[in-house]
């Protein structure tokens, strides 16, 4: 939605777009300098359409601007950190009210003792003033705001001191109540000796510091002087007549500040950001004359653009940045700052000075290099929130724009030389992606949004820019045109120095969606084709999964190859652009989230440790010791290619490790998949092996449940009623075979994953049909991994006196094993303990004995491996196996 906004420049905004303050004349770089020459000069912009006689007007008449209604509010990241600090803050104050008492205590005496002197007239006199002064000045405050129309800050204010009200009301009462004694002693008084407790958190106090911060008044030194001695004043005097302590003061402080950073971040503060008729008004007082203006599209980054056409003279081009803007993608900087090394991120300006300061310096720069850009004509403070850029404008479609057959040799060439010309000068650009990318016409293009470059930049950061780049034109046109262009212009020097850059964490975030997306669309369409010409004859299933392959090839990977081709002495390592990698700091967040569950999880006060059998023990160890060996089978029986076997049962000791950071079963397959292509088995292949292994570790599992449970039920004379559980199986699996089937998005879901299966799994057990030693490995690997975790789980029940058929515990054991791994959760934690126990339970052991076997058991079996687990993912990592 669109509006025409008649401005007047006498007449000041409404409270939907609040007004900006009067400023002083606006300070100008540059005002309409003739731009220096350039080696190639752009074309002149195309001119704007001409207006109706009746629109025509002079400086002094109404100005028509084109825009979209701003949000009303906007909601600041810096809000929410402040609001987490102020909670971080208020829960240090409790932890030192808990256990630093003596020290609490000790300040709250030695005040005491000095103010004793103190006249009481001095004291009361004030009290009352600052009490007054408290209420006055938020109250005169308010009646400034609303007689320049900005009551929605004062409807802010008065949301934010109720809430705190009420948060002091809730924190009072739960420290009358609930807290320790030393965090009442720390938090209240008794004035009188036995008279009633002083309040842990000021009433009015709180409330009048939620008030100010929500309106506001930071940003105004006069008032927020004012009202920050008001408090501070009665904040001493309440202390100096031993009404309250010094952590209750912080925490009221804390409190108030806490509650309307929080506010403001879920309502979202007032937008205040400039609209286009504070632009016009901005043009006129640095000397152009603009007639109507109409929004484009934003640059990156959030900043507002708009295209104004003058009265007499060229087009312009308008960015407007300003705090609101700075603000935004504040918590995803913060991570490429804390993940990448400096040289991989932009820098980000501290201030609205700098960041107007930066990009003028860039564009000034860039046109003296004579690359092609347009040019910077004047820079001005538009209010004390916000700037703007005015460059000429330069009619032309960004590269997103274009189809691919329009992208020509010679309009990448000039992109290609003004990005040489940049590096010459050593001016990074860092945005060199599609809208970074304007075409002027088939020949000639200039670089945009300049803001996010560099000066004096280091030759990593000049090679990020070539990659960067190389990726941009070969997402469009292939590797193969995009690094003979760049070959073409720079050399096979400098396109070779960008090789070891190719790398995703070092593209553009738009970039590194991109090429996600191609990779997963050429693959899709590869495995379709395939099926489709393996089902006609057309290709055997070998050449379509080597087709397969070579689409699964990523589009950095293929660029590599072609710059191999015209330099094959460049440099292959690549550059360590990463000082944290997410490998890392998942492995870091597991050990901690395993240590966490380990203590919160394993209570040894329900384990029997004085009746516990060794003897039993061990032999449940080496039971869990051997699922190991097992499992390492189950795999190597289903992969045609010979695997080390030691290391695969490396592997799957690893897994024991990765079941803490992902839902059961799912952390072993990515595992298992992964080790399998480290192995040199191409990734088509290794998820159709882990596949199949999934696919009859799913059938045996099922057959052992059904085979187990009919011995038991037959040893029990029916008691657990097998057959009838039987028939509900078969009932439900019927029901939802016809759910799917009535279900079209169901059935298309399912029929896509059969024919994946039947073209990756099933040709995959054929290959293994012709070799009858992998089938019994593997099979015998599945029955053996159930029979090795039955017997540990039998023997750690026996390790504390219980005793039960074999059969039985087998069956407990597969059913809730099969629960577990429904549950999502890591290693089916708590839901694997509490079918094991009920079960035992209602199979007749006694609830003790149950609960010490079941803890026995998955100490053994998931947390003691652990750290072994560890120490083999970090092995194989390092080994180039993982």
């Amino acid at each position: 939605m669109t509006r025409t906004v008649d401005v007047d420049v006498d007449e000041g905004a409404g409270e939907s777009a609040s007004p900006l303050p009067p400023v002083e004349e606006p300070k100008v770089s540059l005002v309409k300098r003739t731009p220096p020459r350039r080696p190639v000069p752009l074309p002149a912009p195309t001119p704007a359409a001409e207006e109706d006689d009746e629109g025509e007007e002079d400086e002094d008449d109404e100005l028509a601007v084109d825009e979209p209604l701003l949000a009303a509010r906007a909601h600041r990241p810096t809000d929410l950190i402040r609001f987490v600090a102020g909670l971080l803050g208020i829960a240090s104050v409790f932890a030192l009210a808990y256990y630093a008492t003596s020290t609490t205590s000790g300040i709250g005496t030695d005040i005491h003792n000095n103010v004793k002197n103190v006249a009481p007239w001095l004291s009361t006199v004030t009290s009352l003033i600052s009490t007054v002064a408290v209420l006055a000045v938020p109250l005169a405050f308010a009646v400034e705001r609303l007689i320049k129309r900005d009551g929605l800050r004062v409807a802010d204010g008065v949301l934010a001191s109720v809430l705190a009200y009420g948060v002091s009301l809730a924190v009072d009462w739960w420290v009358a109540d609930g807290a320790s004694d030393a965090i009442r002693k720390a938090l209240t008084q008794q004035p009188e000796g036995t008279g009633p407790l002083t309040e842990p958190v000021h009433g009015y106090l709180a409330p009048v510091i939620a008030y100010m911060t929500a309106v506001g008044m930071v940003s105004r030194p006069r008032w927020r002087l004012a009202l920050w001695a008001a408090v501070v004043l009665s904040g001493a005097t309440e202390l100096v007549n031993n009404y309250t302590t010094p952590l209750s003061l912080l925490l009221t402080v804390l409190i108030g500040w806490s509650v309307a950073c929080g506010t403001l971040y879920a309502i979202g503060s007032p937008n205040i950001r400039p609209t286009g008729q504070h632009l016009m008004i901005g043009l006129r007082r640095v000397g152009f004359a603009p007639k109507n203006a109409h929004r484009a599209p934003d640059a990156p980054g959030g900043t507002r653009r708009y295209f104004v056409n003058q009265q007499d003279g060229p087009a312009l081009d308008v960015h407007i940045i300003d705090r609101e803007q700075q603000a935004s993608g504040f918590f995803y900087r913060i991570w490429r700052q804390a993940r990448l090394r400096s040289v991989a991120v932009r820098r980000s300006p501290q201030s609205l000075r700098q960041a107007l300061e930066q990009e003028a310096l860039i564009a000034y720069a860039a046109a003296a290099a004579g690359a092609h850009a347009p040019q910077l004509v004047a820079t001005s403070e538009l209010g004390p929130d916000a700037a703007i850029l005015v460059y000429e404008r330069v009619e032309g479609r960004t590269l997103d724009e274009l189809a691919d057959s329009e992208i020509t040799d010679e309009v990448m060439a000039s992109f290609w030389l003004s990005v040489g010309a940049l590096h010459q000068r050593r001016i990074a650009h860092r945005r060199l992606t599609g809208e970074s990318l304007l075409v002027v016409d088939e020949k000639l293009g200039a670089l945009v949004n300049l803001s996010g470059g560099d000066i004096a930049a280091g030759e990593l950061t000049l090679r990020i820019d070539v990659a960067q780049l190389l990726t941009t034109f070969a997402l469009r046109i292939g590797p193969e045109r995009s690094v003979a262009l760049a070959n073409r212009v720079l050399g096979a020097e400098r396109v070779a120095a960008a090789l070891p850059l190719l790398q995703p964490v070092g593209m553009s975030r738009q970039t590194r969606a991109d090429l996600a997306r191609q990779s997963k669309e050429r693959k899709a369409a590869a495995q379709a084709r395939a099926v489709e010409q393996v089902a006609a004859g057309e290709r055997t299933r070998e050449e379509a999964e080597e087709d397969i392959a070579t689409a699964g090839e990523d589009l950095l990977s293929r660029i590599r190859g072609q710059i191999l081709q015209i330099a094959p002495e460049a440099p292959l390592a690549p550059a360590k652009l990463e000082r944290l990698k997410p490998k890392t700091l998942i492995t870091v967040i597991a050990l901690a989230f395993a240590g966490y569950l380990a203590v919160t999880t394993i209570q040894p006060g329900k384990l029997q440790l004085s009746h516990m059998d060794l003897a039993w023990t061990a032999a449940a160890l080496a039971a869990a010791a051997a699922s190991y060996v097992a499992a390492a089978m189950s795999l190597t029986g289903f992969v045609p290619e010979r695997l080390p076997f030691k290391r695969t049962v490396a592997a799957q000791l690893a897994g024991s490790f990765v079941k803490l950071v992902a839902p059961a079963a799912i952390g072993g397959i990515a595992l298992n998949t992964r080790y399998l292509q480290k192995a040199g088995i191409r990734p088509g292949q290794a998820v159709a092996s882990v596949g199949a292994s999934q696919l009859a570790g799913l059938a045996g599992h099922l057959l052992l449940l059904f085979g187990f449970g009919l011995i038991t039920g037959s040893q029990n004379n029916g008691d657990l009623g097998n057959e009838r559980a039987a028939i509900i199986g078969v009932l439900t699996a019927a029901v939802l075979a016809l759910v799917i089937a009535a279900v079209a998005p169901l059935r298309r879901f399912v029929v896509t994953r059969v024919r994946s299966l039947f073209f990756g799994v099933v040709p995959r057990m054929l290959d293994l049909m012709q070799r009858p030693s992998k089938l019994v490995t593997g099979f015998g690997g599945i029955v053996l991994l159930t029979l090795a975790f039955t017997a540990c789980l039998d023997a750690s029940v026996r390790a504390f006196g219980g005793s039960m058929n074999f059969a039985t515990i087998a069956f407990i054991f597969l059913t809730a094993n099969a629960a577990g791994s429904a549950v999502p959760t890591p290693g089916g934690i708590g839901a694997i303990e509490g079918a094991l126990i009920f079960a035992l339970g209602l199979a007749g052991l006694p609830a003790a004995t149950a609960t010490s076997g079941v803890f026995l058991f998955r100490l053994l079996t998931f947390w003691l491996p652990v750290l072994p687990g560890w120490i083999a993912y970090t092995y194989l990592n390092r080994k180039g196996a993982l």
